[in-house]
Formats: structure tokens, sequence, C-alpha cells
């Protein structure tokens, strides 16, 4: 089945302002079924978790087919979904818990390709206990982080390595299987941050390798808040700090309080609407793995129009040039600033942002500083449309 944008388009509320959005990679537009599904977890009984009052049971049900959602989505175990307020908060909570059985002279290795959220709370981590942080490096020339850079600084001491499954800046997708054999058989743990990387691609994480895996909702049309994905049996080696009368089942372990059940709600309404997008019949995740092949050659149309008319255009520089990667383009101009586009694009509607997107540390190896650059991301909704208006403004900022 042909994938018909007009009618993904219609499903989206916000498009009617008419805004072209290639802000995916900070967020994305929210469907009407999500919209409803948050509304309508509101409008019935619900209560705090249990079996015989009807509130009761309907946050119980929320909170399994949330769980069984993300699970499909992934390719994981539903004991081992675990909510979070955001990736960021997730990845600190686990990287407190694990450097609980570091010591000094262990190691953690970290890569410059990273948003700081997969950096920052293991080199922080590292650092209360001692440990010693090592730098996995990308080319700066081809983007590209090959197995070997997170090969080459792995010792017996390595206890985790964190690494992007897709890069927010310039869309990079590391080899993850190549990666985490190497990780595995120094005998670490393998920790990826799947925050981009889950909006374009159907993931598997136990293909990938990944000890942890995490991702953002709202980065796929849904609310905002944070999952993590990990083998049950693993989830059960770690103890958390909590309180003594919270439970200590995995995976409710690791979620402090009581969840926001209208927002998991949501989440699972966002995951079969993905898998709706590909027209196919079967269990959730066979239709997943039909949407993202759909998702992907739209897409990637797409990207072949807007980087053939980029390649036309004098003094622009795309720095996303991994041979795999996301959608994701990253723009700077020669004598001009990337804020200025932003501006300019911003005046007829185009909302193309600019900055570092807090993957500080690519920016700065890339040579761009702390400013970085304009990023373009496609997403499902995107259009021709949409691209010849990106096209013709950026036409116009540099003519």
């Amino acid at each position: 089945m042909s994938y018909d944008v007009t009618a993904v388009r219609a499903q989206f509320p916000a498009l009617r302002a008419g805004t072209a959005h290639f802000d995916g990679p900070g967020g994305t537009q929210t469907p009407a079924p999500v919209i409803a599904a948050f509304t309508e977890a509101l409008s019935r009984p619900l209560s705090i978790r249990g079996a015989a009052l009807p509130g009761e049971i309907h946050a119980e049900t929320i909170v399994g087919d949330f769980r069984q959602a993300l699970a499909d989505l992934l390719g994981a175990d539903p004991g081992g979904i675990v909510h979070g307020r955001s990736a960021t908060q997730l990845t600190y909570d686990i990287s407190r818990v694990l450097s609980r059985s570091w010591a000094p002279g262990d190691e953690v290795v970290v890569s410059r390709l990273d948003h700081d959220a997969n950096i920052r709370p293991w080199v922080q981590a590292a650092e209360r206990v001692g440990a010693v942080v090592r730098w996995a490096e990308f080319d700066p020339a081809t983007g590209e982080l090959p197995a070997q850079a997170v090969g080459a600084v792995l010792t017996e001491r390595t206890r985790l390595v964190a690494v992007t499954g897709a890069s927010n800046l310039i869309g990079t997708r590391p080899d993850l299987p190549a990666v985490a054999e190497l990780v595995h058989r120094a005998g670490a743990l393998f920790h990826v941050d799947g925050v981009h990387l889950t909006a374009h691609e159907f993931v598997d994480v136990e293909r990938l390798g990944a000890d942890f895996f995490v991702c953002s909702p709202y980065k796929f049309f849904g609310p905002h808040h944070g999952v993590l994905a990990a083998r049950p049996e693993l989830l059960e080696t770690l103890r958390p700090d909590k309180l003594v009368p919270s439970g200590d089942a995995v995976p409710e372990r690791f979620e402090l309080g009581t969840l926001p059940y209208e927002s998991l709600a949501a989440t699972r309404a966002a995951v079969d609407f993905i898998a709706d997008l590909g027209g196919a019949a079967g269990g959730r995740r066979e239709r997943l793995r039909s949407a993202f092949a759909a998702i992907g050659a739209h897409e990637n149309t797409l990207l072949e129009v807007a980087e053939k008319a980029l390649g036309e255009l004098g003094g622009v520089t795309v720095h996303s040039r991994a041979a795999e990667r996301t959608p994701t383009l990253l723009l700077t101009f020669e004598g001009r600033d990337a804020s200025d586009a932003y501006r300019f694009l911003a005046r007829s509607g185009v909302h193309a942002p600019a900055g570092s997107f807090y993957a500080l540390e690519a920016s700065r190896h890339l040579g761009l500083g702390a400013d970085g650059g304009l990023r373009v991301g496609l997403s499902p909704y995107n259009d021709t449309d949409d691209v010849e208006r990106l096209l013709a403004g950026l036409a116009g900022f540099l003519g």
C-alpha cells in the first residue's frame, strides 16, 4: 500500500496552523487519536491501581497496555519497560545505581557523537567514584562512528559503554550490533540512547545488543516522558533508592510515585497510530515493521529532494554525511549565522531550529563550537510542499 501523506497530515490538528515543521528531532506534533486517548483516560473512573473498583482496574489496564505497546515497539520484554519523567532522568537514575559497584580505576566509555544526556550522567557518575572516562571519537569529515573507534578504548576495566542509536544533531547511525559485540566481549554493559533512532527505525533491542535502551515518546507523536527498556532479569540485579512501602517488583521498582496514567494511555495510542501507517494486517509488532518501512521510504524520498537542492545552493555546508543516518540534516552557511536562517524561515512559517541541541560535544568536534547549525529534521507528516517551502526560504535567505 502506498504511503498517503495527505491522510496522515489530516490527523494532526496542529498542522492546520500552516507551519512547515522540520523540528521533529526536538518533538513531533500530536495526532488526534493520541489526544483522544489522553482525554479518554481522564474521562473514565481513575484511581490508584488495583483489581476491585472500576477506577483501579482502568489504571491497571492502562499500565499493562502501555508496557505491552512499548515492548512491541522496541522488540523488548514488557516486564522490562520502565516509565520515567524523561530519557535524561532515566539515564541519570541508571547511572547512579550502576556506579555504586564501580571502583577507582574502573572505566566508562562515552562518545563525542552523543546528546549530553548520554554523556554527562556517566561522566559525573565516574567522577564521583574515581572511575576513568574514555572517549570514542567520531570522524568529523564523514560523521561516522565506526565500531572500531569504540573497540579501541575498551579494556578489561571497562564497566559500561554509552553510545547513541542515532545522532540527534547529524543523524549518524552507528553499527550498534557491532559495537555491542565488542562491548560484551569486554565484559561491559551497553547503554543506548535511542531517542532519535526510535522515531525513524524499526527497533529491536535484542538485535541491537542494548542492555539498556531509552527513548522519548514525544519524539514519535506521544506525550512528554521517557521510557527505559531492559531485560527484567538485569533489572532484578539493581537496587535503586525507593520508599520502603513502595512496590519492589520489577519494573515498578524503578518508578517513583503514582504513574501518569493519561500519558501512558496516550503513548499506547501513539504506538498504535504508527502501526496503522503501513496499512498491514497482523499483530502490532508486524504492523510496526511494515509502518516503519513505509515511513522510511517516504522520508528518504523527501530527503533526496532536499539534499539535491541543497547541493545546488552556494554557500551551504551539509554536515550530515554518514552512510547510515536518519533523515536529519545539519546545515551551516558561509558568512551567515544559522540563527539568522532560523529567524528568516520562521517569518514564512517554516520551523527549522538552530543550535547544538544538547549535542554539545558533537558540535564542538565538528568545529562549530556551541552554536551548531540549522537542523532540518523530516517527520512522517512532512510532504513535498513543506520541502519546497524550506528550499525556497533558504534560497531567499542566501540570495
